[in-house]
């Protein structure tokens, strides 16, 4: 193996190609970091987004719906609450006996 990759030192051939490979290399680390921190940004700025959505949208459901039961609830208030009232229809179903149903 030879000394340059044991070392992992900058090849000494040329010192103007070894500022340019530094100054690459520092360019492309910072140009990556900028990237990043703006691909960050924005899926925060997303969330964000959609944090405030789903909470309005949670409230208003929220709003919604208490509002109908506050109702429901002022309608009932006046009635205790051992004596409920369950309003319903039914049909009274008359069958027929046969001679073998009197046996039974």
């Amino acid at each position: 193996m030879s000394q340059q990759f044991r070392h992992r030192q900058f090849p000494a051939g040329n010192p103007l190609a070894n500022a340019l490979v530094i100054i690459a290399g520092i360019i492309v680390i910072a140009l990556s970091l900028a990237l990043g921190f703006i691909v960050f940004v924005g899926i925060a700025g997303f969330m964000l987004v959609m944090a405030a959505v789903i909470s309005v949208r949670a409230w208003w459901l929220k709003r919604k719906f208490g509002a109908h039961k506050s109702s429901e609830q002022s309608s009932t208030s006046t009635r205790s609450e051992t004596h409920r009232v369950i309003e319903g229809e039914y049909q009274e179903v008359r069958t027929r006996r046969t001679g073998r149903d009197k046996d039974v």
